[in-house]
């Protein structure tokens, strides 16, 4: 099997970007799919891109297997979801070393606090739990998370 190659995510790939994104968001179980959540997730893309979003995806030989957005200016890992039929292949791993190549001293990410699965691996990964907050926007209770060099 290849392994995906991470490289930026190009503008025509944000609708299927989307898609990934909302399987693999529902397939936590904290959400169902919907025509709804998926045209937010397409805007929420653009307007994430306009606000100093770097996008990232995993391609598998032209299949977007994951994506990755990193605000790097803050320091912060926003999004990274793998597609279900790629899950426990070690790509999250992978993209987390990517990651790491792009903030390699500091970062801070926020997680679902019900995403059981993947704070503990974000755990597993060095990374420290230093609060929860409310997100705003969606209304749930995040587990907000740094990971420092060293």
């Amino acid at each position: 099997m290849s392994h995906p190659v991470i490289r930026p995510a190009r503008a025509d790939e944000y609708d299927e970007i989307a898609r990934v994104w909302m399987e693999s968001w529902i397939s936590t179980g904290l959400a169902e799919a919907s025509n709804f959540l998926l045209t937010n997730l397409r805007a929420r893309i653009r307007r994430e891109i306009e606000d100093g979003w770097s996008l990232f995806v995993a391609d598998d030989r032209g299949t977007i297997a994951a994506m990755l957005a990193l605000h790097l200016p803050k320091l912060y890992l926003d999004q990274l979801f793998v597609a279900p039929v790629y899950q426990g292949r070690s790509l999250g791993r992978q993209l987390l070393a990517f990651t790491r190549t792009q903030m390699p001293d500091e970062m801070y990410l926020r997680c679902v606090r019900e995403n059981e699965k993947a704070w503990r691996r974000y755990e597993r990964e060095g990374f420290v739990f230093e609060k929860e907050e409310v997100a705003t926007a969606t209304g749930f209770m995040m587990k907000c998370y740094r990971w420092k060099r060293g």
